[in-house]
């Protein structure tokens, strides 16, 4: 995979440090990737998908390592920080475990093998980025780990159990670990996205959707006309919210405001939340 690097001296801050992406095939990861690169930090990335590894690595113009990887694979991600920290050419400043998957079934008729396959994913992939990089933020007393939840990690959504039950655990995990980090000079943020336009729904597992349906063409392409919010401003908001030093990054107009309306109606959010989607496909 590609291997870059030159001898350019550290910028103050993020920008300059090297950071992290998983899952940077495609989407948040992709455009996050090439945005903190612009910004001048060496950027190492990985993803299961190694043709779309391949084009995001070539369209990054400066230091830029890229590792196929599963990142549910605990091992796997031990030696990719420690390939990642020999070659760094700078102080690694952030990792961002954004790598994630989804199926669309009932809880009744869920696929175990889906379902693992999901929490494998989302959230023990997150654990084992966080593990694997963490030992070096605290030897260096400096860091961020940016791990990436969802809205579908404030809220429950039918047929997305596994889904949100993945996104709730890097939720709690993350605000667990953030709260453990006081005063080590390392920092945790979660990460909530609302609708982006990836390609995360056009992947996914797909058995029904949430209205009984089993034509996953018309559910992608529901949600790419839902999807308002790009992955270049997604990751702008990201970029911004950690230099700014926030705990918590909701990324999109919806994401606001799910977050309020489960903090307002923390029981019965879904009856507004089918109301509002129910004037929105009409």
């Amino acid at each position: 995979m590609a291997q870059r690097t030159n001898g350019n001296g550290a910028a103050a801050g993020l920008d300059g440090r090297t950071a992290v992406v998983t899952g940077a095939a495609s989407g948040i990861g992709r455009a996050l990737a090439q945005r903190l690169a612009a910004h001048g930090s060496p950027v190492a990335i990985c993803d299961w998908n190694e043709e779309g590894l391949e084009e995001t690595a070539a369209a990054i113009s400066g230091p830029v390592f890229a590792r196929k990887l599963d990142v549910s694979d605990r091992q796997a991600q031990l030696q990719f920080a420690a390939a990642v920290q020999e070659w760094a050419p700078r102080p690694i400043g952030l990792v961002v475990n954004n790598a994630g998957v989804t199926v669309s079934q009932t809880a009744s008729e869920a696929a175990v093998e889906d379902d693992e396959w999901v929490m494998n994913v989302n959230f023990w992939g997150v654990v084992h980025g966080t593990r694997a990089f963490l030992p070096i933020f605290l030897k260096q007393r400096s860091g961020v780990v940016a791990n990436v939840s969802s809205v579908f990690g404030l809220m429950g959504f039918p047929t997305q159990s596994a889904y949100c039950a993945s996104k709730f655990a890097v939720r709690g995990y993350t605000e667990s670990l953030r709260h453990e980090l006081k005063g080590s000079g390392v920092r945790a943020t979660t990460i909530h996205p609302g609708g982006i336009r990836t390609n995360i729904v056009r992947n996914a597992r797909f058995h029904v959707d949430d209205r009984g349906g089993t034509d996953h063409a018309a559910m992608a392409a529901e949600f790419a006309k839902i999807a308002r919010t790009s992955p270049e401003k997604a990751a702008k908001t990201i970029h911004v919210g950690i230099e700014k030093g926030k705990d918590r990054i909701l990324i999109g107009p919806d994401a606001t405001a799910i977050s309020l309306l489960t903090r307002s109606v923390p029981v019965h959010y879904f009856d507004v939340v089918e109301r509002l989607m129910g004037a929105v496909r009409r």
